[in-house]
Formats: structure tokens, sequence, C-alpha cells
């Protein structure tokens, strides 16, 4: 935090740990110190997050970008592959990292982005013009603005933790926009976002075409069920770091076009 107050690197810091600062730079520290004291995310204090080896921009509309949603990342390059004219739909975008990352990871390929949230849609076109990627962002309600478009691998980070799930109420969660974490009242298995983007994906997905989300660590065996019911085949579960099943998915039955299929099941 002082090295953000500063602007300097931290080779810089400790070469003048010594030096005294000066009153305006100690006054926005000890703010930033009481900030973080009552909780508040350290990257809504300094106004980024590293992902997937980039800086994104991030601010209190939209989720936290995460190291385990690098693997959703992973997972996308790994199924579209070398086909540069291959379509990519991200539901829920946020602030934009995992399109953008996608966008930039795979040149050629078109993605388009949807968020509810207008305030959400300016942090993530606004990175991406930082980062100097080509992405589509759409204000919508998960499809509702994509009527007749299909692509050739949808992926999404959808809210997945239940109404009253006690860690809403502990670290960085209590500060983060709750449409992004929970659905709401209603929601007691947390499963409502993704019941929704399983059941209307095959209309927006080429034959052949994959659908890969995140979602909660208890969630496996009931996501599985969905995509089985929805009518997707080959379907994957893939653990994150820490061993946990963190993202699922599945093919629709049909051709496949150019997209890569390799699987990592756990």
């Amino acid at each position: 935090m002082l090295r953000h107050v500063l602007g300097v690197g931290a080779v810089w810091l400790e070469a003048h740990r010594d030096d005294a600062l000066a009153r305006n730079d100690a006054e926005a520290f000890a703010a930033l110190v009481e900030r973080r004291a009552c909780g508040e995310p350290v990257a809504y204090l300094l106004g980024f997050r590293e992902f997937y080896g980039r800086e994104f921009s991030v601010t209190p509309a939209v989720l936290i970008p995460r190291p385990e949603t690098e693997l959703l990342v992973e997972l996308a390059r790994q199924k579209v592959g070398g086909s540069g004219t291959a379509r990519l739909l991200d539901i829920g975008t946020g602030s934009g990292c995992v399109a953008i990352t996608l966008a930039l990871e795979l040149p050629g390929v078109s993605v388009v982005a949807v968020d509810i949230a207008a305030d959400a849609l300016a942090v993530a076109r606004a990175n991406a013009c930082l980062l100097d990627a080509t992405v589509t962002f759409r204000e919508s309600d998960w499809f509702a603005a994509l009527a007749g478009q299909r692509f050739d691998c949808i992926v999404s980070n959808p809210p997945y933790i239940a109404e009253g799930d006690p860690h809403l109420a502990e670290g960085d969660l209590r500060f983060e926009p709750p449409h992004a974490l929970h659905c709401g009242p209603h929601d007691t298995s947390g499963l409502d976002a993704i019941r929704h983007i399983v059941a209307a994906a095959p209309a927006h997905l080429d034959s052949g075409g994959w659908l890969l989300f995140e979602h909660g660590y208890d969630q496996a065996e009931a996501v599985a069920a969905l995509l089985a019911a929805a009518g997707f085949d080959d379907i994957e579960q893939h653990r994150d770091l820490a061993g946990i099943v963190r993202v699922s998915g599945g093919r629709l039955p049909g051709a496949v076009r150019g997209i890569t299929r390799k699987s990592s099941r756990p």
C-alpha cells in the first residue's frame, strides 16, 4: 500500500526505508491502513488485481479476480485451440478478466461478453481499452440480448454461493457486489444461475460447442447432473490447484467444428 501511495517499486522502497514521509503521503497511507484494518479488500484499495499475468482495474462494482478462475481460462483455451474463426461468449463478465484474457491469448477469436450491471461493464470496457483487447461488450440479463446468436464456446463464472452461506459474512466477500456472489434470498442451493445457464446454453451453442463454468467447492455432483439432464456429452470436471473440483462443462452433441477436445478429468 505504501508503494501504491508513493508510486514506487519494492527496490526503491527498501533503499529509502528510513526516509521521512511527506505529510500528504503519510495521511494517504494511514487512510489506506485504516480501511484495510476494517477488512476492505486490498484490490479495492489499490484499484487493481493481477490475473493471468496482467493487471486488471477493479472497483466495488465487480468481483475481485481470483487465481482459481484462471483454470476456466486454461480450459477454454484448450477447447478453442488454434481455431481462429471460433466465437466465444463470456456470461456475467464482471471486470472482463476472463473475456479479455481469452481475447488476448487467442488472437483472431471473436469474443462477446455480457453482464447485467452497467457499472461492471464500464470497468470491463476500461480494462479492454487499457490492455488493447478486442471484445464486444453488451448489457444483458444472461442470454436475453443474444437471441439467435450461437457460439463455439461459452464460459462463465456465475454467482454460486447460496443465500445465507456464512462465507458471505467473511473476508473480502463482505465488500464484493452481492449480485456477483448469489442470486438472492430464494437461492438456497447456490445453483439458480448455473441452472439457468445450463438450460439456456444449448440454444446458443453450435453443434459440438462447449459450455464451461466455475462453481462452488461442494456443487460438482449437482452440476454434473444438470449438464447430463440438459443433454450435454463428454461432461468434464476439473480440479483447481487446491484439489477442489472447480470447473465443470460439457459438449453439445454434434459435429465438432474446429474445437479441440482435450480432457483433464480428476
